[in-house]
């Protein structure tokens, strides 16, 4: 069985609030397994300096207004919706040559990766529309002058160039970070599998859950949309190095340092270790490895192994067992169930493989496969992009160029010898940048060897053995808290990486000027800037509770009794508190000293209200440093600010940091630290007051 047969639809674009056919009748797009026309796709006749305006004036706006916890919730509602329709994609990933279990990467990997930046949103990022960055710079001795690097969201438009064989992850992990930084998309899918990225979209703006603006879609050719970019704006595109380097130096590009961030061609190596021979799991596992990163999406994975990398012992038992596997993997239609590997996207597609293949036969020999004569479990090899896994090898390829230079984009690898890790990560690092690479070893020494040969050449490394056998999701996997990119060939970008794909649409500006008015910038109690004392502030809900809000409490002595009470109540007897020789040979100590979580629980002891109310736990402590000793006789007091207020979206409770500085009776500070509580949004909760008002 394949997809169900239909008539063709003619793809729409949706711009500037509306879904627009193109003005012509555009160009068919087959299915890939059968020949059949699916779609038809065409935007001439769109006013693209239009769509552009239309992201910049219409969605930015709307999308500023929103904090980071708003448009998280957001994407959040928007990543559930479109799992209630993971059916209808399925059906329609099945004419892209995709296999249940290769639509299931794209679709309900892409839908993943959209809610996993939801969720690291709203843990990582404050309930505010500004990030701050790093600690707040004094520059004045009287501290009247400070600095604090912020993150605000560009004012312009992504636009996100992608590729044909990711056409819902390809678009959803690029539009999730560009909206959580409140930045609005503009997406060009490939035209290949547009219909698939077409139907995901419609059925997101069919959700209202996103603002005017916010998204749109342009299926066709982008025409002149690069001309008018700005400085505001930013451009990320997957594909090839050559339309890369094309549109990285478009003149509108270049001279408005419009940002660019490309996800190109890529030589992936792995490497087996060389103490993963036949019979250890390390060797099965690369086994596994390799031939799943060639048939998965039959090969058209940008982070497909491409180079094998084999211990010149091991080379001979490796090939072998390679052959068996790739020789009886069925390939068919994708529909059938019987069916490992489904066709390439296009008949094009499958001639540009077979063409690729001719060029590396320059240095290296098929062992497996023949990408001419097709062998089917079903179809047909005459109408569809069909090709069976092909296996090379490169005899000596430390004096061969075409293996390390051409990509063919399907299920085509190359199979290298070395003697020595130094050989293998030297080999790795001749495909001038690649976006992941990944050694099979259970040997510590090999992979400190292997992963500081490798990191200066790849985006990312996985190391496979035994003990992650189970949990590893693969050489071939980017994930979203991890950065996706590479250098050199690669392209030199990074998408993803959590919280730092977010920060790629939001500008880095540093803020210099008195403590309170960068406060009022950055919504966060700056030390120096005003303050407000009277009710405990313990006592305040967060709709009374304000920055700045501040106790100054009583001072406590710190005996000899309280620091062996301490001592023996925890079982901490280090020397520096029990023993007063020992602590005065050390060269921070004059005599016996405190503990500092003696101090630290003498702190919360002085500033804790203990009455119940609307602080409801404390979740922990960030940035505690111990700066002075404390010593018998000493006093402690504590000045705790309110610092920053998370309030959250879908619940009755928010976050509150606060400012904790400690000092003793000389004025020194003695510890200083972030507390992190959890408060109620009113006092009492509004079903308590019900309740009682009942």
């Amino acid at each position: 069985m394949t997809a169900t047969s239909r008539q063709p639809r003619r793809l729409e674009s949706h711009v500037l609030g509306r879904w627009t056919p193109g003005a012509r009748d555009g160009q068919p797009l087959r299915d890939a397994a059968t020949g059949a026309v699916v779609a038809t796709i065409d935007s001439s006749g769109i006013d693209f300096a239009a769509v552009l305006a239309w992201g910049r004036e219409v969605g930015g706006p709307k999308l500023r207004a929103m904090s980071f916890h708003d448009r998280a919730g957001m994407l959040r509602a928007l990543g559930q919706a479109l799992m209630e329709h993971k059916e209808e994609f399925y059906a329609e990933s099945l004419h892209t040559g995709a296999t249940r279990p290769d639509g299931w990467i794209d679709i309900e990997g892409g839908i993943g990766t959209m809610l996993a930046f939801a969720s690291k949103a709203r843990r990582e990022l404050p309930n505010t529309r500004v990030l701050t960055e790093g600690e707040v710079e004094v520059l004045s001795r009287d501290g009247s002058f400070v600095a604090q690097h912020i993150l605000t969201p560009l004012q312009g438009v992504a636009v996100h160039i992608n590729a044909f064989n990711f056409p819902v992850w390809g678009m959803l992990e690029k539009i999730a970070p560009s909206l959580i930084a409140g930045v609005p998309c503009i997406v060009k899918p490939a035209s290949q599998t547009a219909y698939l990225t077409e139907l995901v979209v419609r059925r997101i703006v069919g959700t209202g859950l996103l603002p005017e603006g916010a998204l749109q879609l342009i299926c066709g050719s982008v025409g002149d949309l690069l001309d008018h970019v700005t400085g505001q704006d930013a451009v990320t595109f997957t594909g090839s190095a050559a339309t890369g380097r094309r549109l990285r130096s478009h003149p509108a590009v270049i001279g408005n340092s419009t940002r660019f961030t490309m996800e190109a061609d890529s030589l992936n190596a792995s490497i087996l270790g060389p103490d993963a021979g036949p019979g250890t799991p390390e060797f099965d596992l690369f086994l596994r490895e390799v031939a799943h990163e060639m048939t998965s999406k039959a090969g058209q994975k940008c982070t497909a192994i491409r180079r094998v990398l084999v211990p010149r012992v091991h080379v001979e038992a490796l090939v072998a067992a390679l052959r068996e596997r790739l020789e009886t993997t069925p390939v068919g239609l994708p529909g059938d169930e019987g069916t490992r590997m489904g066709p390439v996207a296009s008949l094009d597609q499958r001639d540009e493989v077979r063409a690729r293949i001719r060029e590396l036969q320059a240095d290296a020999e098929i062992v497996a496969g023949n990408p001419d004569v097709v062998q089917l479990a079903s179809g047909d090899a005459q109408a569809g992009a069909f090709l069976n896994p092909v296996l090379m090898y490169c005899a000596h390829p430390f004096a061969a160029a075409a293996v390390h230079d051409v990509e063919a984009f399907g299920p085509v690898a190359t199979v290298m010898p070395y003697d020595g890790i130094e050989e293998a990560v030297a080999l790795a690092a001749k495909g001038k940048g690649s976006l992941v690479s990944s050694v099979f070893t259970d040997d510590p020494a090999v992979a400190e060897a292997a992963v500081l040969g490798l990191a200066p050449h790849h985006g990312r490394i996985l190391i496979g053995n035994r003990a992650t056998a189970k949990s590893s999701t693969g050489h071939g996997s980017p994930l979203a808290p991890l950065v996706h990119g590479g250098p050199g060939r690669a392209g030199g970008g990074e998408e993803m990486g959590g919280m730092r794909g977010v920060q790629h649409y939001m500008q880095r500006t540093a803020v210099q000027g008195s403590p309170r008015l960068l406060s009022a910038v950055t919504g966060r109690w700056v030390a120096g800037a005003d303050v407000q004392h009277g009710v405990h502030p313990f006592r305040k809900s967060l709709a009374e509770l304000k920055i700045g809000d501040q106790l100054v409490t009583a001072a406590r002595q710190v005996t000899q009794e309280d620091v062996e009470h301490f001592a023996r109540f925890t079982g901490d007897t280090f020397y520096a508190h029990m023993d007063a020789a020992a602590a005065r040979a050390n060269p921070f100590f004059d005599d016996r000293v405190a503990h500092g979580y003696l101090i630290v629980s003498f702190a919360a002891g002085l500033f804790v209200d203990p009455a119940p109310g609307p602080v409801l736990a404390n979740y922990g402590v960030d940035n505690l440093r111990f700066l002075t000793p404390v010593y018998f006789g000493d006093t402690l007091q504590v000045r705790l600010t309110c610092k920053e207020i998370n309030p959250r979206a879908n619940a009755e409770h928010g976050e509150v940091r606060w400012d904790c500085r400690v000092t003793k009776q000389t004025g020194a500070v003695v510890a200083q630290y972030d507390v992190l509580t959890m408060v109620a949004k009113t006092w009492p909760p509004a079903a308590a007051a019900a309740g009682v008002a009942a």
